[in-house]
């Protein structure tokens, strides 16, 4: 057997609910405790660094308003890649892993837009502004609440999987748009200084916390994400019981 034909196998092995719960209970502690760990080591990192010569105090604000800015443009990632699994490849779970992930990229989304405000407040003297970045992060948070809602409106499960995934993947068109708003258009927001071509332009000493903070907001979506589509998976087993005992109270009636 082939190294692909392998890989492909242990994918498609993850399709099966049962090995997928396996798999979350072995992953969730060490998940949990890395989670633990880097928030640790980034809060004190981001309360022990300097302030800046310019912003003072207020810098602090950066390291968790901008890995919640990352977090949330990666969770819609995730959900149109799910989308994709969902119309193209059919995988059994790429549905809950879509509808796992929306209610925390809305909760991260949400975090961005309130300490975004809360640091744009001291720095350009106001606390909203409807600027390119500004405006496409809110609509973001709203196709999150909308993506929510639909899902929970519908009540054919597979039906509500298509429709969502379809409006997942036309809604991704806001991601390159959030990401790339501050070089089309003149924005507030200062250009990327972490992820660029040419490397970084932060200052080592902000840098360092800011990264340690990316990577335990990372491991707090995947953490909160697996938990997320094992309660879901659960949960419809007990709608599945519920059904087959109302049908067999029926017959027999």
């Amino acid at each position: 057997m082939t190294d692909n034909s392998l890989a492909i196998r242990k994918f498609s092995d993850l399709a099966n609910p049962t090995r997928f719960l396996a798999l979350a209970a072995r992953l969730l502690p060490w998940l949990v405790g890395a989670t633990a760990l880097f928030f640790a080591a980034g809060l004190y990192l981001a309360f022990t660094t300097e302030g800046d010569y310019q912003q003072g105090e207020t810098v602090r604000i950066m390291y968790i308003h901008v890995p919640a800015a990352w977090l949330s443009m990666m969770c819609y990632t995730i959900m149109a890649l799910s989308a994709l699994g969902t119309l193209v490849w059919r995988h059994p779970l790429a549905d809950l892993s879509a509808k796992a992930a929306a209610p925390i990229g809305a909760a991260f989304t949400l975090m961005a837009l309130i300490t975004g405000s809360l640091w744009g407040k001291p720095m350009w003297g106001t606390w909203w502004v409807w600027d390119a970045r500004l405006t496409s992060v809110f609509v973001l948070f709203l196709m999150y609440l909308g993506l929510i809602a639909l899902n929970r409106a519908i009540d054919d499960p597979g039906k509500a999987a298509k429709v969502c995934a379809i409006l997942i993947l036309i809604g991704f068109v806001n991601i390159p748009i959030i990401k790339f708003s501050v070089e089309w258009w003149n924005t507030l927001h200062q250009p990327a200084s972490v992820v660029r071509l040419d490397g970084p332009t932060i200052d080592p000493e902000f840098l360092r916390p800011l990264l340690v903070m990316a990577i335990a907001y990372t491991l707090l979506f995947f953490t909160l994400h697996i938990a997320a589509m094992r309660n879901e998976i659960w949960r419809r087993r007990v709608m599945a019981l519920r059904r087959q005992a109302a049908r067999s109270i029926g017959r027999e009636a």
